[in-house]
């Protein structure tokens, strides 16, 4: 189901045939670096993580996580979407993209279209986003689309820390 449209993508909803993509993206060297080694090795593990991770979100928020396709050829290139972690207060963006995929101004595209969805569809007057603090590209990213450091977090009590960034609802 297609959710967002622009220039150059898609943005759909995921589905457990994207479970090939989803294995791929989530061995991505720098998604295990910024994101997290989530677990994922199988095909089956990558199906899981999509019905309990991005399919669930659908279900229970009406938003989350979504394939970032080119729309020609029609190829899925990478996630981004709006998350609700128990963790955070507001929900929060989240992007990855493929290696072949970055510095093409792919995500920049499809985090901008996320946010206006998300302040105009889903009527979130706040957003947050987090990354590791090493995390250059994605704190520029977060820039141009209007957001700012706040603070240093922790999204557990063992975790590590991790840099929080905020909008602010338009005045």
């Amino acid at each position: 189901m297609k959710v967002l449209e622009t220039d150059r993508l898609v943005l759909r909803c995921l589905t457990v045939e994207d479970a090939p993509f989803i294995l791929e993206l989530l061995n991505d060297a720098a998604f295990i670096r910024y994101i997290g080694d989530k677990g994922v090795r199988t095909l089956d593990d990558a199906r899981n993580y999509i019905e309990n991770g991005p399919m669930a979100s659908y279900e229970q928020f009406g938003f989350g996580l979504y394939a970032t396709e080119l729309k020609e050829p029609r190829v899925p290139i990478g996630i981004c979407g709006i998350l609700k972690r128990e963790t955070l207060p507001d929900p929060d963006i989240g992007f990855a993209f493929l290696s072949a995929y970055r510095n093409h101004g792919y995500a920049f595209e499809a985090a901008a279209a996320t946010m206006k969805y998300a302040r105009e569809t889903l009527g979130l007057e706040q957003v947050l986003a987090i990354t590791s603090p090493d995390n250059v590209a994605s704190e520029r990213l977060l820039d141009k689309i209007g957001f700012r450091f706040e603070r240093m977090i922790r999204l557990a009590n063992d975790a590590p820390e991790i840099k929080l960034f905020a909008t602010h609802p338009k005045v």
